[in-house]
């Protein structure tokens, strides 16, 4: 049986939004390098309750990598040092022993910090309140050869539509841009024929919010792409870029 790691945490507590946060240094011990990193939180959690200390605050949901509330900044990375994955995937068995693990929450002035390492990230609703929907008959199901679909298409919508919202690609960014996550949400409706009614509208409303709730620019680093955890492709900035020109002309006609 291997040996549990011994760590030391260096996390970022922070009681709300107005108060000044600070980096606390917490010690563990016979970690298992079979935990997960959000069990390892638990592991830490329950040791400061049974101490009567305020535990650690962190998002959470499915843990299986497809929710995208488990934005945790982990050692200078969104999400951790494994590529493609989660920070909730993310296994002990990552670190070395003797590893020192410092966890911050998302940086971004759109996403403030609500309490410790949870923050708000409802900018992302608001976007997609502003552009992610389809104009749709009610009724039966149509049949699911009904409207063809070029397979490339279908392909590289799925590719988007694996896109969590977790907001890695914001906080990846030196200019916290919310690009990579708006260009999904936008390609996966506007590559397939359901979604090219709203088209132009949709791409001048998602992005108008997202000018909106304060993201940055995009300045094509690649930053976002490299930290996703479900590795959206850059080619959907380029896609939005165009239809938003394409958009913008078309309205000044």
């Amino acid at each position: 049986m291997s040996k549990g790691l011994n760590l030391t945490l260096k996390v970022w507590r922070q009681k709300n939004t107005l108060s000044k946060g600070e980096i606390v240094d917490y010690q563990l011990e016979d970690i298992s390098r079979d935990m997960s990193f959000l069990e390892m939180l638990d592991v830490l959690n329950n040791r400061l309750e049974k101490e009567g200390k305020e535990p650690i605050a962190f998002d959470h949901d499915c843990r299986e990598g497809i929710c995208g509330a488990c934005s945790l900044f982990i050692n200078g990375q969104p999400h951790g040092p494994m590529k493609g994955t989660t920070a909730c995937q993310l296994h002990m068995r990552s670190f070395e022993d003797g590893a020192t693990i410092v966890v911050e929450p998302w940086r971004a002035k759109a996403f403030p910090v609500v309490k410790d390492l949870v923050t708000d990230r409802s900018a992302f609703d608001r976007i997609i309140q502003a552009g992610g929907y389809i104009s749709v008959r009610t009724g039966n199901a149509p049949d699911a050869n009904a409207i063809p679909i070029n397979k490339k298409d279908s392909e590289m919508a799925m590719d988007a539509a694996a896109c969590i919202g977790c907001g890695a690609c914001v906080a990846a960014c030196k200019n916290a841009s919310a690009m990579l996550f708006v260009s999904a949400k936008f390609s996966h409706l506007s590559l397939l024929p359901q979604g090219k009614v709203e088209e132009k509208e949709r791409v001048l409303s998602m992005v108008d919010a997202m000018e909106r709730e304060g993201f940055g620019n995009c300045t094509n680093t690649g930053a976002c792409e490299a930290e996703c955890p479900k590795e959206i492709s850059m080619d959907n900035i380029a896609r939005l870029n165009r239809k938003w020109l394409s958009a913008n002309s078309f309205a000044d006609v």
